[in-house]
């Protein structure tokens, strides 16, 4: 395979994988530029079984959605609406915590919280319903407020990110989702999220969190209007910054959905660049541990396929999922624990329920 490899003008890159060299810019560019897909896959499954062999990890987890009123309003949003809108809604405290109090006959192990930058509620909201929820399950591991809604946290606190963190830790935050990030470049953000908090900003609040000892995940939503080469400079801004702190767990690009979006006129991902952005960001972001699949975005059968293509996590059960949805999604909002290892076990690898922090389990 190798030497199929080389006739594909890809044999450096090879090389310096096999070498376990650090592959450049310009390396990851070509990679994305390249037609040969499986070539570009099977240099990503040689890191991808370096790391993690034939693991293939999920969680059993939930998501809550406590608002979509949004101040932000980005255009490739579906979720997020103006306070006015028929379409804007929020959860009370108590409706959040009933919420995971709904499900304490299953084992869950991660709650994942998440809404738009809302306009009214206090910070005093945030704390109370992180404390709540502990209280109505106090082994579950929080992963709450993407980069964007702490930076925002911190604005209405009048503290700083830091003393945010702090405040937010204390009432039972234990790692942070990698949302918000989109596209770092300053012109895709310009066009499409003018508002929103800059790429610098975003990778500030994490190497923030992470000196705090919080982790947390890095996405990128690519498949909309940005260049291949805009996508490689958020993959190094991402790998520097790991290099600098070693606190992302996952790496998790996320495909844009545009249905019920400002940006509707645009057509869904192919599978060929789903597949391709898991593959380079396994090649060249060498200092994270894992890459996710995240099948709810992409959907099962692309996610199956991911597996051999650099993936090893394709997420969780992810009970009721309702941000990709709205844009969209035809996935299932939910998936069963049976169904996922099924999914896994058909691609040839060797399925295991994962914690927060990629503690094992159960392997099946």
């Amino acid at each position: 395979m190798d030497d199929l490899i080389k006739k594909t003008g890809l044999g450096d890159i090879l090389e310096k994988i096999r070498n376990r060299e650090r592959i450049n810019k310009s390396d990851a560019l070509r990679l994305y530029q390249s037609h040969d897909l499986p070539a570009v896959g099977y240099l990503a499954n040689i890191v991808r079984e370096r790391l993690n062999g034939d693991k293939a990890y999920f969680i059993y987890n939930q998501h809550v959605n406590y608002s979509n009123k949004c101040i932000n309003l980005c255009k490739f949003c579906a979720f997020g609406k103006d306070k006015s809108s028929a379409k804007a809604y929020e959860m009370t405290v108590s409706e959040a915590v009933q919420k995971v109090k709904d499900r304490l006959n299953e084992p869950v192990s991660e709650v994942h919280i998440v809404g738009g930058l809302h306009p009214d509620l206090p910070f005093s909201y945030y704390i109370d319903m992180l404390r709540g929820i502990k209280e109505a399950r106090p082994e579950i591991h929080i992963q709450a407020f993407t980069c964007v809604e702490i930076a925002h946290l911190a604005d209405i606190s009048g503290m700083s990110v830091t003393e945010t963190l702090e405040e937010l830790m204390a009432a039972g935050m234990d790692s942070i989702p990698g949302g918000g990030a989109e596209v770092f470049s300053p012109r895709i953000r310009k066009l499409t999220c003018e508002k929103k908090l800059s790429g610098e900003g975003w990778i500030e609040v994490a190497k923030t969190a992470h000196r705090l000892g919080l982790r947390s995940n890095a996405t990128m939503l690519y498949g909309h209007i940005e260049t291949l080469e805009e996508r490689v400079e958020h993959l190094a801004a991402l790998r520097a910054a790991q290099d600098e702190t070693n606190g992302f767990l996952a790496f998790i690009p996320l495909a844009f959905h545009p249905r019920n979006t400002e940006m509707a006129d645009l057509s869904r991902s192919s599978g060929i660049d789903d597949l391709k952005n898991i593959a380079v960001a396994r090649c060249f972001l060498d200092n994270f541990s894992h890459i996710k699949a995240y099948w709810i975005m992409i959907g099962p059968k692309m996610a199956q396929i991911a597996l051999s293509f650099g993936a090893d996590d394709v997420d969780g059960t992810v009970k009721e999922e309702i941000i990709t949805h709205m844009a969209g999604a035809e996935t299932e909002q939910a998936m069963s624990i049976n169904e996922l290892v099924r999914l896994i076990k058909e691609a040839g690898r060797i399925p295991v329920q994962r914690g927060t922090l990629y503690d094992e389990i159960k392997v099946y």
